[in-house]
C-alpha cells in the first residue's frame, strides 16, 4: 500500500479539503497511473453533497482521469510505463453477465464498480477517484489516450465525451440527420462537436440567446432559444434525434413534440422526476430513451474518433485549491465548458 495526497469531502456538508488516501500496490493485472489531469463532472457535486443518496465518506471524487503509467503488474500486456492513459466512470464489473460479455460493462447486471463512491469487488474497500495523485486499475478498465491528443482536454472525454457519443452511435445518427442538443454545458458542447463530426445537421436548444455564438463556434448549424415557448411550435416535428443533456427539471413533453414520426429523444441528464404524457409518444410513434456512458471498447472507439476528427473538450484548467469555487461556478453555469484540475497543483501542496 502507498499513501498519497488527495482532496476529499469528509461529509455531505463539508467543503473539499486536503486529505491522504491509500492505494493498493499493483497486482499482476494492474496498471498504476500517475494522474496528471482530472475533469470535474456535475455528478461529482451530486455525490459529494449526497443528493442521490448513499454516498460513502470520506469521498475523493473524479472520474475523468488522464495520466501516465508509472508501474505495471507482471501479467499486464496492454500498457507499458510512460503510456498516456485514462480512466473513466468505472473500474470494474462482474465480467460474466451478458452485458459485460457484450462490452456493455456500464450496464453490468451486478452493477459496475464506479471509480469513486463505490466499493471494490471482493474487498469492500471504498473506491476513491481522480482528485488525487495516483490510481491503480485493472488493465481491462484502462483507456489509451491517442498520440497527439492534448491530455488536459482529453480528460472530459472520459465522461462527457462518451456519454454523448454512445447514444449517437446506438441510435445510428448519420449524415444528414437532424439532431437537436438540449442544453449547452459540459455534455451539450461535446454532443454538438460529435454530431457535427458525424455530418449531422445540429441545432442547439437553450433557454436564452446567450450561447448562440458559442453554439455556432462549436459546429452547430442552428440555434433556438426556448424561453418564450414559440420554438416548440415553429420546430414541431423537425428532428430525428434529440439529445437532452439538462439536469434541471423541465417539460419533456414539449421536447418530444419536436421529434419527427419515429424520432427518439434520449435523456442524458438526471433531473428530478417529471410527468410524461403518452400522447406525444403514441401520436407520432416517438420514443423516449435513456443512455449512460459507454463500455470500455466503445469509449476507446470514441477517443480514437475524437483524435481522428481533432475533437477535444473546451476546458478551463484550475488548481486543486479552486475546486470548491469551481463547484459553485458550475451551479451558476459559469464555465465554458468543463473544469479540469491540474494535479501538479496537488503535488505542489505536499
Amino acid at each position: 500500500m502507498s499513501t498519497i495526497p488527495a482532496y476529499a469531502a469528509a461529509s455531505a456538508t463539508s467543503p473539499l479539503a486536503p486529505a491522504t488516501i491509500e492505494r493498493r500496490d499493483p497486482g499482476l493485472r494492474d496498471v498504476q497511473i500517475d494522474i496528471l489531469y482530472c475533469g470535474v463532472c456535475h455528478s461529482d457535486i451530486h455525490q459529494v453533497r449526497d443528493e442521490w443518496g448513499g454516498s460513502i465518506f470520506p469521498m475523493v471524487p473524479g472520474h475523468e482521469i488522464v495520466g501516465r503509467v508509472s508501474a505495471v503488474g507482471g501479467e499486464v500486456t496492454k500498457y507499458a510505463v510512460g503510456d498516456a492513459v485514462g480512466v473513466g466512470c468505472f473500474v470494474d464489473s462482474c465480467r460474466t453477465c451478458p452485458q459485460c460479455e457484450a462490452g456493455l460493462e456500464q450496464y453490468c447486471d451486478e452493477g459496475m464498480t464506479a471509480t469513486y463512491n463505490a466499493r471494490e469487488r471482493g474487498t469492500g474497500v471504498p473506491t476513491q477517484g481522480g482528485y488525487s495523485t495516483r490510481i491503480v486499475v485493472d488493465q481491462d478498465y484502462v483507456l489509451r489516450i491517442p498520440e497527439g491528443m492534448p491530455l488536459d482536454a482529453a480528460a472530459p472525454l472520459l465522461c462527457a465525451g462518451i456519454t454523448t457519443y454512445s447514444p449517437l452511435r446506438y441510435f445510428k445518427a448519420k449524415a444528414g440527420d437532424k439532431v437537436a442538443v438540449v442544453g449547452l454545458g459540459g455534455l451539450g458542447h461535446m454532443a454538438v462537436k460529435l454530431a457535427a463530426a458525424m455530418d449531422c445537421e445540429v441545432t442547439v436548444l437553450s433557454t436564452t440567446e446567450a450561447k448562440r455564438k458559442d453554439a455556432s463556434a462549436l459546429g452547430a448549424h442552428d440555434f433556438a432559444a426556448t424561453g418564450d415557448g414559440k420554438v416548440f411550435k415553429s420546430h414541431a416535428g423537425r428532428f430525428d434525434l434529440v439529445l437532452d443533456t439538462v439536469s434541471a427539471r423541465h417539460d419533456y413533453n414539449a421536447y418530444l413534440g419536436l421529434l419527427k414520426v419515429g424520432g427518439t429523444m434520449v435523456l442524458l441528464g438526471i433531473p428530478e422526476p417529471a410527468a410524461i404524457s403518452a400522447f406525444p409518444l403514441v401520436a407520432r410513434r416517438r420514443s423516449l430513451a435513456g443512455s449512460m456512458i459507454g463500455g470500455i471498447a466503445e469509449t476507446q472507439e470514441m477517443l480514437d474518433f475524437c483524435a481522428e476528427h481533432g475533437i477535444a473538450a473546451d476546458i478551463e484548467r484550475i488548481d486543486i485549491d479552486a475546486i470548491n469555487d469551481a463547484y459553485e461556478r458550475m451551479l451558476r453555469n459559469d464555465v465554458r465548458y468543463r473544469f479540469v484540475i491540474d494535479i501538479a497543483s496537488l503535488k505542489a501542496d505536499t
